[in-house]
């Protein structure tokens, strides 16, 4: 029997503060519901964010080309692993809310998990992806080169999940530019409409739903609220 997981979705792009305040608040949510012999269902945050910069817990400031006191750039440093990355409109972000009780005490399989993830939603649109040993993500090669499409970096506490993954599906990457992605020097990185130019954000989201609800034996339920 497919555990249930719920389906939050956004048509209009959501500030990261909210989203990352509503994700702690799900995880505290199904801690509670543990410790009085509830079982809560998994949830799947599914969501644009406006340009921002984040930082893991144990990030390095040196990845930063700009200035912190720059009030015009937003940026936070967040409990998740991982360097900084950069986050804006057309770029979808997943955030699950799994309970790894009802999956895997395995944060290595986890991880790779969510790249599959990421690999065969590229793969449904004819995209071969791979990733690289000893990192995080998820890259494609173009023309010898490996390009990054896709970051992951997460947070779980008690087995609960937060944080997730990031696939660049048709943003505008020079704001990468101010960072050295995820701590990678030379780092490039890439949207998949540079291989799939008619490709729209609201396929990949229904791809992605779906590709997550396999990899993960789960069953997408929409809430009975489904505004963010």
């Amino acid at each position: 029997m497919r555990r249930t997981c719920l389906l939050y979705q956004s048509d209009r792009p959501i500030p990261y503060l909210s989203a990352w305040q509503w994700q702690k608040q799900l995880v505290e949510e199904r801690k509670q519901a543990r410790r009085e012999g509830i079982d809560l269902p998994d949830v799947l945050l599914l969501i644009e964010h406006p340009a921002v910069y984040t930082l893991g817990q144990g990030s390095s400031l040196e990845f930063l080309k700009f200035n912190l006191e720059d009030h015009n750039i937003e940026c936070h440093r967040i409990e998740r692993g991982g360097e900084v990355t950069h986050h804006a409109i057309g770029q979808l972000v997943a955030y699950p809310i799994l309970n790894l009780d009802y999956h895997q005490h395995d944060l290595h399989w986890y991880l790779r998990q969510l790249e599959e993830v990421i690999i065969q939603v590229l793969a449904k649109f004819g995209l071969s992806s791979q990733r690289i040993q000893g990192l995080t993500g998820v890259w494609i090669n173009k023309s010898g080169q490996n390009q990054k499409i896709a970051q992951v970096g997460i947070k779980v506490s008690q087995w609960i999940t937060m944080h997730g993954f990031a696939l660049n599906v048709n943003m505008d990457l020079s704001g990468f530019d101010r960072i050295v992605p995820c701590g990678i020097t030379d780092c490039q990185v890439c949207n998949l409409n540079q291989f799939v130019p008619d490709v729209r954000v609201e396929q990949v989201k229904i791809a992605i739903a779906q590709t997550f609800a396999q990899i993960f034996n789960l069953e997408m339920q929409l809430p009975l609220s489904t505004s963010l």
